[in-house]
C-alpha cells in the first residue's frame, strides 16, 4: 500500500506541477498582450483610448480550455481569397482540420495557413485559427476571436483558448481583420482569453 500511495503521490505532484507551468505561461502570455496594447508604438487603441488602458479583461484562467488536438493535414488545398472587414482579402487555405472534445462533445475547426505570413522569417510554421463560440456578442467580441498555432511535428496539437484573442478591428477600425468563417463555430460557450473591449 506504501509503494501505491507515493506513486500516486508523485503522479499528482507531477500533474500539479504540470498545470502550474501552464498557467504562468497563459500568465506571461496576459502580461505580455498588456504590454503591447500599453505601448504606443504597438498598440492597436487609438490614443485616447490607449493613455485610459489599464489592462486587457480576461477571464479566469481554466485549464479544461486547454485542449489536445488532432490534426488531418490537407496538403491538396488551394489558396483562396479570405474575406476581411475591408476590401482587403487575405489569401489563406486550409492547412487542415483540427478535431478535439470540449464540453463532451466533438468539434471540428479549420486552421488556415497565411500565403504571404509563410514567406516571412519567423512565421514560415505559423496558422490561424479563427472561431466562433456562445460567448460571442455576449461576453467576447461579436465578430468572434483568433489564437495563434505553430505547425506540430506529428498529428497532435495543443489549442489553448486561454490564449484567445480580439481581432484588431475590434479596438479600431482602421485595421483590417479576416473575418471568422461560418464553418469555424464551437457550439460550446468558451469562456476563456479575451473578454471584450470596453472602452473607459
Amino acid at each position: 500500500m506504501k509503494y501505491i500511495f507515493l506513486l500516486v503521490s508523485l503522479v499528482s505532484f507531477t500533474v500539479s506541477g504540470q498545470n502550474k507551468a501552464i498557467i504562468n505561461e497563459v500568465k506571461k502570455h496576459q502580461e505580455e498582450q498588456n504590454m503591447l496594447f500599453k505601448t504606443k508604438e504597438t498598440s492597436p487603441l487609438k490614443e485616447e483610448n490607449r493613455k485610459a488602458f489599464t489592462g486587457l479583461d480576461f477571464f479566469d484562467i481554466n485549464l479544461k480550455y486547454r485542449v489536445k488536438a488532432t490534426l488531418q493535414r490537407t496538403p491538396q488545398a488551394s489558396f483562396f481569397k479570405m474575406k476581411t472587414t475591408t476590401s482587403r482579402v487575405s489569401e489563406e487555405r486550409v492547412y487542415g482540420v483540427v478535431t478535439f472534445v470540449l464540453e463532451g462533445k466533438e468539434h471540428k475547426l479549420n486552421v488556415y495557413q497565411g500565403k504571404q505570413l509563410m514567406t516571412q522569417k519567423g512565421y514560415e510554421d505559423y496558422l490561424f485559427l479563427p472561431f466562433f463560440d456562445k460567448t460571442n456578442g455576449y461576453s467576447t467580441y461579436g465578430g468572434g476571436r483568433y489564437l495563434d498555432l505553430r505547425i506540430p511535428d506529428g498529428n497532435t496539437i495543443i489549442i489553448d483558448f486561454n490564449k484567445a484573442y480580439n481581432p484588431y478591428c475590434s479596438y479600431n477600425e482602421r485595421y483590417s481583420c479576416p473575418i471568422v468563417p461560418n464553418d469555424n463555430y464551437v457550439n460550446v460557450l468558451i469562456e476563456a482569453g479575451v473578454k471584450a473591449y470596453k472602452k473607459y
